[in-house]
């Protein structure tokens, strides 16, 4: 597999992990809910932001090295 495939299935894995984790704690409920689940959102859009930075700049890469 192509490293630039590796990075993007990464990037991936990690939001969609973060939001797993988040629809988890919003389906348990509770004071763990009431407590984490405003970070777990922040951190979410975080990384989906990381990760669009990321599928951005390999699209670039691969337009630019042709």
């Amino acid at each position: 597999m192509a490293p630039d495939k590796i990075i993007l299935v990464i990037a991936l894995a990690i939001v969609a992990g973060i939001l797993g984790w988040g629809v988890m704690t919003m389906a348990r409920g509770g004071d763990y809910n009431v407590k984490n689940s405003n970070r777990i959102m922040r951190y979410r859009i975080i990384f989906q932001a990381v990760a669009l930075i990321v599928i951005l700049g390999l699209i670039w890469w691969r337009r630019s090295t042709g």
